[in-house]
This record gives C-alpha cells, sequence and structure tokens, in this order.
C-alpha cells in the first residue's frame, strides 16, 4: 500500500513517502528533488515538470505555470482578469462560467480547466514516486494553502481524481509543518500540563500564512491562522523584473514586455539574483547575452537597494503576524519557538523583521522547502493501515467563519445562524434541529466576505427533501448535521426527519428531546434550533446532560433519513469529472505512444554515431575497405534522413531503419565479439583437457587415489579427451590462419559446448567417490556373568588411562548439547 504525501506549490512540487526507514523526500528523473509546477503542450505530446520548464522561452504560449492560483475561481473574477494580463499564456471562460487555459495541443485549439492541468502535474508527481517506490500509488494526502475556500479544496480534490489518486485528506500547508515538527519532538509536555506554543511562518512563492500550534504528548491543536494571498516570491521577482524593465528601456530602449520571449527570460534571470542576494550584500551583476533585437543587456544590483524597492512588500509582513496572535489571545512571552520555512523565507530581510516581532531568535530546525511534503507523508502513513506510526492527533482550524441562512417559516424573510465560527475546531459536526412541513433549502456562505482572497461568499446550496408533517398536521421535526470534514470542505452531510408514532399499551414511552423556553422562542422565531455538536475525532454525539421529564402520554419516534440535494459553488458534475478522467487517460497513453516513437528515432541515431566511431576503431580489423564504404555512406544517408524526411516518422519506421542498418552492421560487431571471447573459450577447454589427463596419468600410475576407478570408463575418458584436444588444435590452426574480415571457422558457442559436452561425460568417472570399507568390530571382553540375578556386568577393575583417570562412567559423562 502507497503512503506518499504530495506537496503541490504555486512554482514547484515535493514527494515524500513513507518507507521502513523513515519519511523520505524522493528525486524525480532529473535526480532532482523539486518538480517545476510547469505543464507545456505540443503538437504530439505533453511534457511535465522540469522537461516542460525548459520550454519556457521556446514554446512560451503552450507553457503554463503559476495556475495553482485560479482553482475554484470564475473567469469574471476582478483577481483572474487582472492576473490575464501579466500572463503569455491565454486564458478563456468555460462552459460552467470557471476559468480554463487555452493551447496549441496535438495541433488543435484546446481549452483545459485549472482541475485538468492540475490533474496532469499530479500524474507526473506520481509517475515520480510509483518509480520510486516500485508499485501503483493510489492513497495520498495533498497540501493546500490555509486560506483555500470550499471551491478551491473542491477543485484540488477533483484534480486528484483525475489524475487516478484517492486523497485521504486534503492537508493545510501550516498543519502539515506543525507535524513535520511536532511528531519527532521526545520532550513535549504531557497532555495534562500546559502546552507548548510555537509559531509556523511560513513564506512561499505565491503566499504568506502563518499559525499558531499548542503541542503535548502524542497531539496538536492549531490555535489560530492568519496569512496574506498577495506577500510570496513570485512578488519580490516582479518587483525587480520591472526594475529592468525599466532600465533596460533607458539603457538600450527596449520594451521588454512587448516580447513574452524576452520577458521569460528576464524573469529566470531575476529570480537568480534575488537568490544570490540573499547570500551576497555586495554589487552582483545581471548579463543576458542576445536578449532583445541581438543587444546584450546588462545591469547590476545590491541587497541594500531591492529592500528599498520592496519597502511595500517588506511592510505587509508585520500584519498577519499580529493577528494571529491577538486571535490566539496570546503574549510574546508565552511563546516557546518560531519556526520558519518556505522558500521565500530565505530573504534576510524578512527574516530580520519577523524575528524582531517577536524578539526572538528565528529556528530553522526544518528542512524549508521539503516540510510540507514530509508532513504530508506522516499524515498518509498515520491513515494507512500499512505503518505503525506513534499516536498523534491533529486538530486543524477552520479559517473563515461559516454561516447557514434559509426561509424562515414563522415569518415571511431568510433568517441566518453562524454554524461555525472562525478558528472553530475541524474536522467537526454540528446537528441542527429544523420544524418544517415540506422540504427546505439551506444556503451555506462565508459570513465575512472582507476575510477571503476573493469577494465570492457562497459554498453551495443544500436542498432537503421528503419533509412531510407530522399526521396531527403540525410542522415535523428535523434533524440536520453540518459538517466540516477532515479536508475542511463544509457539508450538510445528513438529514433526518424524527415521526412520533402512537404507542401500543404496554410500552414504556420513549422520550424525545425536550424544548426549553428559549428554544420554543427559537423554534417561533426561526423554525431551527442546534442540539448537539460533535467533533469527529471520536466521531462520536454528545449526549446532553438533561434534567428528568415528567411522564409523558405513551409515544414512541421514529427516524427517516431524509436526502439531499447538493447545488456546491464551481462543483464539476459527475459526468463533466469522468470526461476529464477519460481524456487524461488518453493524452497519458498519447505521450507513452510519443515516448516510444521518440525512443526509436533515438535508437537510431545513436546506432549511427556509434557504429561510425568504432568503423574507424575497434572493428577497423573485422571489415573490407569496401565494405567500411559501403556501410559508412549507408550511414551518412541515413543521419541526413533523420534531420530531413525523417525528422518525423511513425515508430515503426524507425525500428524498420536500424534493423536495416544491423543486416550490414551486425556481421561486424559479432566478428569483433568472437575474437574477443574466442582466446578465453580455448583457454578453458584446454585447461579442462589437462586436468583430466592428469587424472589419467595418476591412474597409470596407480595412485592410490584413482586405484578405485573402472578401467573401460577410464579407457573411454582418455579417447575423449585425446578427440578433443585434437578438435581444438585443428579448430585454432584454422582460425589462425583466417582473415578477420571473414567470419570465424569456429564460434566462441561451439568451443563453450564442446568444453561442457566434455565435462558431462568425463567429470562423473573422475571424481567417482572410493567405495566405503567398514573396519572389523572389536570383540567385547566377556563378562563374570550376571550379578545378584541381573544382566548386568560384575564391576571390574577400570584400566589406568595415560591420565591416571578411570574409565568414563554414565555419572561423569559431560552433557550432550541441546541443539534445537
Amino acid at each position: 500500500m502507497s503512503v506518499v504525501g504530495f506537496d503541490l506549490g504555486f512554482q514547484s512540487c515535493y514527494v515524500a513517502v513513507a518507507r521502513a526507514g523513515g519519511i523520505e523526500t524522493i528525486a524525480n528523473e532529473y535526480s532532482d528533488r523539486c518538480t517545476p509546477s510547469f505543464v507545456s503542450f505540443g503538437p504530439r505530446n505533453r511534457t511535465i515538470g522540469a522537461a516542460a520548464k525548459s520550454q519556457v522561452v521556446t514554446n512560451y504560449k503552450n507553457t503554463i505555470q503559476g495556475f495553482k492560483r485560479f482553482h475554484g475561481r470564475a473567469f469574471t473574477d476582478p483577481y483572474v482578469q487582472a492576473a490575464k494580463s501579466n500572463l503569455v499564456y491565454d486564458l478563456a471562460q468555460m462552459p460552467n462560467g470557471a476559468t480554463g487555459i487555452k493551447v496549441m495541443y496535438m495541433e488543435e485549439d484546446r481549452v483545459f480547466s485549472i482541475e485538468q492541468v492540475t490533474g496532469m502535474l499530479l500524474t507526473k508527481l506520481k509517475e515520480t514516486a510509483e518509480s520510486a517506490l516500485k508499485k501503483p500509488v493510489v492513497d495520498c494526502v495533498i497540501s493546500v494553502p490555509s486560506y483555500y475556500t470550499d471551491a478551491e479544496r473542491r477543485s484540488v480534490m477533483d484534480a486528484a481524481q483525475i489524475a487516478g489518486l484517492n486523497c485521504l485528506r486534503l492537508m493545510n500547508e501550516t498543519t502539515a509543518v506543525t507535524l513535520a515538527y511536532g511528531i519527532y519532538k521526545q520532550d513535549l509536555p504531557a497532555p495534562e500540563e500546559k502546552p507548548r506554543i510555537v509559531v509556523f511562518v511560513d513564506l512561499g512563492h505565491s503566499g504568506y500564512q502563518v499559525s499558531v500550534c499548542a503541542f503535548n504528548k502524542g497531539k496538536l491543536k492549531i490555535l489560530a491562522t492568519a496569512f496574506d494571498s498577495d506577500l510570496g516570491g513570485k512578488d519580490f521577482d516582479d518587483i525587480l523584473v520591472n526594475h529592468f524593465c525599466e532600465e533596460f528601456r533607458q539603457k538600450y530602449k527596449l520594451d521588454v514586455k512587448s516580447k513574452p520571449r524576452a520577458l521569460g527570460r528576464l524573469y529566470q534571470e531575476c529570480e537568480k539574483l534575488k537568490k544570490l542576494m540573499s547570500a551576497n550584500s555586495s554589487d552582483l551583476p545581471l548579463n543576458i547575452e542576445c536578449f532583445m533585437n541581438d543587444i546584450d543587456v546588462s545591469g547590476k544590483l545590491n541587497r541594500g537597494q531591492f529592500e528599498e524597492m520592496c519597502a511595500g512588500l517588506l511592510a505587509k509582513v508585520e500584519a498577519p503576524l499580529r493577528s494571529v496572535m491577538e486571535q490566539a489571545k496570546l503574549k510574546k512571552e508565552d511563546i516557546y519557538a518560531v519556526e520558519i520555512v518556505g522558500g521565500a523565507s530565505r530573504i534576510p530581510a524578512i527574516k530580520e523583521r519577523v524575528s524582531k516581532f517577536f524578539s526572538k531568535e528565528l529556528s530553522t530546525t526544518l528542512n524549508a522547502d521539503e516540510a510540507v511534503a514530509r508532513g504530508c507523508a506522516l499524515q498518509c502513513a498515520i491513515l494507512s493501515p500499512a505503518f505503525k506510526v506513534r499516536e498523534f492527533s491533529i486538530t486543524d482550524v477552520v479559517p473563515y467563519s461559516i454561516s447557514l441562512k434559509w426561509h424562515s417559516a414563522a415569518e415571511e424573510g431568510q433568517s441566518d445562524c453562524e454554524v461555525f465560527p472562525k478558528n472553530h475546531a475541524a474536522p467537526f459536526s454540528k446537528v441542527l434541529t429544523f420544524y418544517r412541513k415540506e422540504p427546505f433549502s439551506l444556503e451555506g456562505y462565508y459570513n465575512s466576505p472582507k476575510e477571503l482572497p476573493y469577494p465570492t461568499a457562497t459554498i453551495g446550496q443544500f436542498l432537503v427533501k421528503n419533509v412531510i408533517p407530522q399526521q396531527s398536521g403540525e410542522s415535523s421535526k428535523v434533524k440536520v448535521k453540518v459538517r466540516v470534514n477532515i479536508h475542511g470542505v463544509f457539508s450538510v452531510s445528513s438529514a433526518s426527519l424524527v415521526e412520533v408514532v402512537k404507542s401500543t399499551e404496554g410500552e414504556e414511552p420513549m422520550e424525545t428531546d425536550p424544548i426549553t423556553a428559549k428554544e420554543e422562542e427559537v423554534r417561533h422565531l426561526y423554525g431551527c434550533k442546534i442540539t448537539k455538536t460533535t467533533s469527529t475525532e471520536d466521531s462520536k454525539e454528545e449526549k446532553k446532560n438533561e434534567p428528568p421529564q415528567p411522564k409523558k402520554a405513551k409515544v414512541k419516534t421514529k427516524t427517516v433519513e431524509l436526502p439531499i440535494e447538493n447545488s456546491l459553488h464551481w462543483q464539476l458534475s459527475t459526468d463533466v469529472l469522468n470526461g476529464f478522467v477519460e481524456n487524461e487517460g488518453k493524452m497519458i497513453m498519447q505521450d507513452k505512444l510519443e515516448k516510444e516513437r521518440n525512443d526509436a528515432k533515438n535508437n537510431v541515431e545513436e546506432y549511427v554515431y556509434e557504429m561510425r566511431d568504432k568503423l574507424h576503431g575497434v572493428l577497423e580489423k573485422f571489415v573490407t575497405e569496401a565494405d567500411r564504404d559501403t556501410f559508412s555512406l549507408k550511414l551518412e544517408d541515413t543521419e541526413n534522413w533523420l534531420y530531413e524526411d525523417g525528422e518525423d516518422q511513425q515508430k515503426q519506421v524507425y525500428i524498420d531503419k536500424l534493423s536495416e542498418l544491423k543486416k550490414m552492421g551486425q556481421p561486424i560487431c559479432d566478428r569483433y565479439m568472437e575474437a574477443e571471447e574466442r582466446p578465453r573459450a580455448f583457454d578453458e577447454l584446454g585447461r579442462q583437457i589437462q586436468q583430466y589427463m592428469k587424472i589419467i596419468e595418476c591412474y597409470k600410475a596407480k595412485d592410490e587415489q584413482y586405484n578405485h576407478l573402472d578401467e573401460l570408463e577410464v579407457t573411454r575418458v582418455e579417447k575423449q579427451v585425446n578427440d578433443a584436444m585434437v578438435w581444438m588444435n585443428s579448430k585454432m590452426n584454422q582460425q589462425n590462419s583466417q582473415d578477420l574480415t571473414v567470419d570465424p571457422v569456429v564460434k566462441v558457442a561451439e568451443i563453450r559446448g564442446k568444453a561442457k559436452e566434455l565435462y558431462s561425460s568425463c567429470n562423473p568417472v573422475v571424481t567417482k567417490p572410493k567405495p566405503k570399507v567398514e573396519s572389523p568390530q572389536e570383540e567385547k571382553a566377556p563378562t563374570n556373568g550376571p550379578v545378584n540375578g541381573h544382566d548386568e556386568p560384575a564391576p571390574t577393575e577400570d584400566k589406568a588411562t595415560p591420565t591416571g583417570k578411570g574409565k568414563e562412567t554414565p555419572e561423569n559423562k559431560l552433557p550432550q548439547m541441546d541443539i534445537d
């Protein structure tokens, strides 16, 4: 069973797996543990990861990056429209109004949904995990930013399904980091003691997240989270790019932003410069050859100037830190440590501001890049029955307050109720009681839209069906269970109708939930009350301690499960999702066929280069000059064909071309191999012949070791050995007089066959063991007859031994070792 964690980053991804030795971050086919989040589309196939990133400049219109931020967003979203102008690839609207990406694939225009593109990236990460584990990967845990809303989380879940993955949990990135930090700590306070409070600061390429976590032995609890989705490494890159665009405009009169290819190269160089400035404070150069219009450009910058340019961004660092402390109601003295992770956390100015805010040295015990993937793999191991992991419970939080609204039964208009306040524990369930005579609809929404990364606050509509009034005509009691699940997604998970049924005589009355005066008032005003809350840690409903009720009329209740129709915001329909899964399967097959075609083409090219070198090297003595010239000409023609008509052919054409070349080349290679192996094979046969001849000579000399052998059999062995020697000498002489450019007289396989034949017929004779001869048994000394009527011999005087001790008796005999 696979145990895999995927860190699905904005710029790069990491894959961690659980093995017997622990958690390991695995490398891709380029021996790199980091896989770029890039997908490139070509006329015949897709490339994903490092191969796609290399096409950013050459195939910029069809190479997709930074698509993570478009999950669960409408095409008309102001954020999408603002981002559209900065992209080198095109966005398009999907039939359901969501954001799609328009590319040229298989020589036709295609629009792929964000779920499909993320599914392609996950397919690549899945392949990387499978090649490392040498088994299929299905179960996994995938990371998402803690500020993702329901629509974004469901979008990532759909992407996992498209890639053929079973996502056991969508894990908040900061929560994954807290798990990777806490599970290995041996000195955490006991459960009943005051918890250890640690702040985690994660500054990645696209977002800034802060969380406060309370640790006790065997458990962690997230107290609060804060974020800034508009602060990340890419924002610092943008400032550098804008600076150099302006500089090159003044210095070289170049409009860089008008040329996407040049802009892509500038982004790559600025990212390298940013990393260098984190390690050096001196002036650093930026040089790009043939940048635009065959002009070489250069510039320079130092860390001090860079920090001045980024002053606006650096000022945003403190707000989430202050917010998270206020939410958790903590003072700086309560903080045990501040752990910082994420690629952009290496910028010295950011470290300095975080450290200054907490008046603490920052802790960097975790791998800044891989901590999220490792935390996800640990969570997958905890959820998987294939691994035994130390007990460790994780309590996350709801990032935004969630409310329900519905049409009020008592009066015209809407009623609403906050079911999960911000920072409420998750996963968690609550049961609400409604009083209704007919089906009714609930709408889930975020009641603080200003906190969201974008203005869409709707979660979805939930229609509770099959609601009917009681037999008496009164409103029925409907219990609705709402839940924030393990993925952080809100849902109305179940609904049930409580029917009151008249009891037959003799039965004890079954009590129903009592209604207090306050609840009666809520019932008349809103038609709803929250009756129970449940934590899914133990997935059991808490029972209320209720006062004893006076005996009522004999009645009993019956619970009927009600169907719920979900209409979730930006949720893909089952048919659309199945279509995407099918398309992904076809594209995987197409990629495989294209890889096989390219491999066949490369095999031809490789053979041409290899044989051309060898014909004037190791194979020179094994081919005539005329044949060499003919073959060289054939190789040259094939090379020219490869770069002209053979540039784009079917796989079978390349296979046929290679076999055509091998018809000419293989006999030459075979002659070379025969000449290399033949002396060794003759030596082995010669040693065998000499060995048998020595044994025959010893037998003839009446050697005691061989005098038990049968004379007739030895004579037969001698004849076979002599025949083999004659055969070997004859073949060696013939071969020595033979030209190397002609096929050999005898092949290595024949020589080894001769040696095997000789061994099988002679070895059983010469290795026949000597027959065993039993030595005559010593006669037992006569006894003095029975003693006292028993058959035991009379005691005789022991003969003295050389050591002076008497004969061994059963009493002084050593015990035998008991070997099991």
